[in-house]
């Protein structure tokens, strides 16, 4: 071996070693992984208003959060929606109104700033229908300019075309609870009492409440709109109280002993905004289990508070499980072990929402969270499988049975398309987006690229089966699903970058002899797209604009996935890609700090595209040691 090889084969091994070594130190003693899940200062600005409306906000160190607004605060007024993206109206509104509610006055040198970039962006008229309906709690805004939805939405029968079983889990969890708010439309009185009416570029008193008409075929929603509100004033609905107690049935089932309601934020801040519509009592089990569990999501330092969308236990053990293993730790270490059996006594064996339109499947998934019965999804499933396969546990009859529930269950959740989506099946409906209501375009959970090849790549990794047939029609899914350049999209990860690394993955294991031509354009694709340091990085802004596909500031979790999906199309790319994954190789190396980890400052992770996105803190540091390992095991296998 020539002295060059050597050493860097010295550097990537002191490299495995330290980032082993710190995510040793990160687990749990119960042994599970867990680290923030960043978005945008939305959810805490919520929060508070959630606490002011419940006269709870003196319980909790709200103090704090206006600290960690002012952190966030950029130096032209506004709050981001990711890293670096410039600001946001919808944001920047909702952080000025929380700022307001703790009782910082207008004149503060953070809220003129921030009342300059608002105004300079079109004001609260521009915002969202979701700041729109927060304002409108507290009298900000008018609720003759949230769209309607009608309670008796609830009665439709199963049999009918659309049922709220069509709308995404997320949605679904936020919408129903919001049945009850948009029909009684409380406006509550706060303290400090104070109004937004400054933030009206056109004057509060000239303020357009209607929903505004696009010209198109979506304007019919508009009209319908217009019909509901008519209904509302005239006290026309029909099953207006039993949908609402309908409603709140359906809220008050799904409520987890913890207090959680589907493991979201959102879903968990709209069904205490519902129950406190229905005037529930503050010291009602269900509300203090509630807010219980939205305290769970805090996070809290000497000086700074603030709240997490959603935490992620199980997706970050199951994926530094599989990082740690694939990068040399033995299969019954100590470390992984504890994962391997954390992760069997999270596997769930309830029936959720998936089985209202999966009436044939049996539970045996997982979900994101610590706790969420109702809904375990695809995705975390998948990778819960094979991180499962990769310890070696006392009881393996055990694992192997659950393993074959989960695999199971998967193969009932396959869609009409080919392809799987998270949380649901044939949830594809997309005239919902369309609705004035559903304005962040994240109503369904169709079937997307990057879930498809995460099941097919546990398939051929883990030697399990959803049939052949099944797993026919989810490669031609892929097949369909190929963009031009290559790539596929990623729903879930921003953005090809990730889907292209998840599809080449899977195609390696599945069935790479008739996927060369499709192996090789991708994996030039990715070469295409590496940046001048080595790395990769795609921007957010790429679910928006097509043209910065694989485009934006190397990071270490991109790299990761680049690395991945080259290392995967192995053969396919004949020897063009092995400079482009020394040099990726070497950005990973030559960028991780002394104690093992890596910095990251961009959002990798996607919730809605477009509208939502998050910073998983552990990814920057499990996918880039998963990268190494796989990386170390093509040198190993050439030199034998």
């Amino acid at each position: 071996m020539p002295v060059q090889d050597r050493a860097n084969t010295k550097t990537l091994e002191a490299a495995i070693a330290a980032s082993q070594s710190y995510l040793l130190t990160q687990q749990n003693e119960k042994g599970y992984w867990w680290a923030e899940l960043e978005s945008n200062v939305s959810i805490t600005s919520e929060v508070v208003l959630l606490h002011k409306i419940w006269g709870t906000d003196r319980s909790r160190p709200l103090q704090k959060v206006e600290t960690y607004l002012r952190s966030q605060q950029r130096d032209h007024g506004g709050w981001e929606l990711y890293f670096d993206d410039g600001c946001e109206i919808s944001v920047s509104v909702e952080a000025y109104m929380a700022l307001k509610l703790l009782g910082v006055p207008m004149d503060d040198p953070a809220l003129v700033r921030a009342r300059q970039f608002i105004l300079e962006h079109g004001g609260i008229s521009r915002t969202r229908v979701f700041t729109k309906l927060h304002l409108a709690l507290i009298g900000c805004y008018e609720w003759r300019g949230i769209p309607s939805l009608p309670p008796w939405v609830m009665m439709l029968p199963e049999q009918f075309p659309f049922t709220i079983y069509e709308m995404s889990s997320w949605a679904r969890g936020s919408t129903v609870p919001l049945l009850i708010v948009m029909d009684r439309k409380p406006v509550y009185a706060v303290e400090p009492r104070f109004n937004l009416d400054e933030l009206y570029v056109e004057g509060r008193d000239r303020a357009q409440f209607d929903l505004p008409l696009s010209y198109e075929w979506t304007d019919a929603f508009i009209y319908l709109d217009g019909l509901f509100k008519f209904a509302e004033t005239t006290n026309l609905i029909p099953f207006r109280e039993e949908g609402i107690r309908a409603a709140e049935r359906w809220v008050l089932e799904r409520q987890e002993a913890t207090g959680d309601w589907g493991g979201i934020i959102p879903a968990m801040l709209n069904s205490l905004l519902g129950l406190k519509a229905l005037e529930y009592d503050v010291h009602d089990p269900i509300i203090e289990r509630g807010l219980a569990a939205v305290d769970n999501f805090a996070l809290e330092t000497d000086d700074q508070y603030w709240i997490q969308p959603c935490i992620s236990p199980v997706w970050d053990t199951a994926l530094v499980v599989r990082g740690l293993a694939e990068s040399g730790l033995a299969p019954d270490h100590p470390a992984l072990v504890k994962a391997g059996e954390w992760l069997l006594d999270k596997q769930i064996l309830d029936y959720g929402d998936w089985s209202v339109k999966n009436a044939g499947g049996e539970p045996g998934g997982w979900a994101f969270e610590f706790d969420n019965r109702f809904y375990p999804d695809v995705d975390d499933t998948a990778v819960v499988v094979m991180a499962l396969t990769e310890v070696q546990l006392a009881d393996e009859q055990a694992k192997k049975a659950a393993i074959a529930r989960a695999v199971n269950w998967i193969a009932t959740m396959q869609c009409r398309p080919g392809g799987w989506a998270a949380f649901d099946i044939n949830n594809d409906q997309d005239w919902l987006n369309a609705l004035p209501y559903g304005d962040l375009k994240a109503m369904i959970d169709p079937n997307t690229a990057d879930v498809t090849a995460r099941v097919l790549e546990m398939i051929g990794r883990c030697h399990q089966s959803t049939g052949q047939e099944s797993v026919n029609r989810a490669l031609r899914y892929l097949r369909t699903e190929q963009e031009p350049e290559g790539c596929w999209f990623g729903r879930w990860g921003v953005n090809y970058v990730y889907g292209t690394s998840g599809v080449l993955a899977a195609l390696a294991l599945m069935d790479p002899q008739n996927w060369q031509s499709e192996i090789k354009q991708a994996a030039a694709w990715l070469v295409s797209c590496q940046n001048t340091d080595g790395g990769w990085g795609e921007t957010c802004e790429s679910y928006d604009d097509p043209k910065l596909k694989g485009q934006g500031p190397s990071t270490a979790s991109q790299t990761a996935w680049a690395l991945i999906g080259l290392l995967a199309a192995g053969e396919a790319t004949s020897t063009y890609a092995d400079a482009a994954m020394e040099r990726g190789i070497n950005y990973l190396t030559t960028t991780q700090k002394i104690d093992g980890t890596w910095d990251e400052d961009h959002f990798t992770g996607t919730g809605f595209p477009g509208h939502f996105y998050l910073k998983y803190h552990l990814y920057q540091q499990h996918f880039p040691l998963t990268a190494l390992g796989r990386y170390q095991k093509m040198l190993l296998d050439r030199v034998k």
